[in-house]
């Protein structure tokens, strides 16, 4: 099947057009014009490779409405509550969680070029979209990447039915010889709840095994799901799937892992803390933790060594031998990557629900934009 057949529901928007409404609208909302470029860029990051769940589909429902109700700070104020020769730790405020996130990088990408390695942690954050972006920024800067975040309950433990940890990626990116760096970005749950939204926004049913229900019995009507995520009614299988047969618990255990690290070098909120709501049902700020963790191969036997033998493994694993019916065995970077490569010449995806998105936005602000939708 042709890559642009699974998007046949969709029009193709131009990068410039949608980064451009879409700056245009994060400044409408409050959000300072050099902020709003960082936004931009994280947003458009995710749509450029594929990643549909976390580019502009979450513009509207996890930022601007969140603005609107109050519990998202449109200017970030960043504090530095402690700054070591290899370690810091940040405040984001309640603020734009790419933001902070961005400076997090950034800081933790110079200190490991002074010391060979470092760790940021940050506090008092908010959604920070594809947890991938932190680890390219240190891939591209020849660096080796790693980012997590806590999240809003959404993973049963094993043996349970309660949504207690967050969707929680652990995320790394590393350099190697080839045209696209080794970037896995993915959480510790068999799915994540942006890729059920991507269902929701396309009228389909779950497949069975993603998320469990309080009776113990896997769910797969979509649209409930949604609704009964944020109310407890409902939990995502952890990576691994329900129970141990299928190794269940060891996506239990790297989401607590991503949880502890998220939460516990910053002294920030965990579990049910991350819950969106008070004990009156009022919305309420979702006080998320990350952490970033940058190493230097250049201390270790150099770059340009570490790079060859990452890129030749990827290689050779993707030299290795197919499963009957099967073309191609893909490492984790290539799939965004050959993405980005159709997607760079004819835009962006934009299906029906969220063209309506973008036209009442547009219509909210009156901004000057007529699509090829319309």
């Amino acid at each position: 099947m042709a890559y642009q057949d699974a998007y046949k529901d969709c029009v193709w928007v131009d990068f410039k057009v949608l980064e451009s409404f879409m700056k245009e609208a994060l400044v409408k909302s409050g959000i300072p014009e050099a902020d709003a470029d960082v936004i931009c860029d994280v947003l458009i990051a995710s749509d450029k490779r594929g990643i549909d769940s976390h580019g502009i589909g979450r513009l509207k429902p996890i930022y601007i409405d969140r603005i609107d109700a109050g519990i998202l700070n449109p200017e970030t104020k960043i504090d530095i509550l402690k700054d070591d020769k290899t370690a810091a730790v940040l405040d984001g405020n309640n603020g734009m969680g790419h933001v902070v996130s961005k400076k997090a990088m950034e800081i933790a990408i110079e200190k490991a070029k002074e010391f060979g390695m470092s760790m940021v942690a940050v506090r008092n954050s908010t959604h920070y979209g594809i947890a991938g972006y932190y680890t390219l920024m240190a891939a591209e800067a020849g660096m080796i990447g790693i980012t997590g975040t806590n999240a809003r309950p959404s993973i049963a433990p094993t043996f349970g039915v309660e949504n207690m940890l967050g969707t929680n990626p652990l995320t790394f990116g590393l350099p190697t010889d080839e045209e696209f760096p080794f970037i896995l970005d993915c959480a510790t749950s068999v799915s994540q709840r942006g890729k059920i939204e991507v269902y929701g926004r396309s009228g389909k049913d779950l497949p069975a095994g993603w998320v469990i229900g309080n009776d113990g019995n896997t769910r797969t009507d979509t649209k409930q799901i949604l609704i009964d995520l944020t109310k407890g009614k409902a939990a995502l299988a952890p990576l691994g799937g329900l129970g141990e047969t299928t190794g269940g618990y060891k996506g239990y255990g790297y989401s607590m892992v991503v949880e502890i690290l998220s939460a516990a070098l910053q002294d920030g909120g965990c579990l049910k803390d991350l819950n969106g709501f008070d004990a009156d049902g009022n919305k309420i700020p979702y006080p998320l933790g990350h952490f970033f963790i940058v190493i230097d191969p250049e201390r270790f036997m150099g770059l340009e060594t570490f790079k060859r033998i990452a890129g030749t493994i990827c290689r050779e694993v993707r030299n290795s031998k197919k499963a009957p019916g099967e073309e191609q065995i893909y490492t984790a970077g290539e799939k965004e990557y050959i993405a980005w490569q159709y997607r760079k010449d004819h835009g962006c995806p934009v299906p029906p629900s969220l063209q309506k998105v973008m036209i009442e936005l547009r219509d909210r602000w009156d901004m000057d934009y007529t699509f090829d939708f319309e």
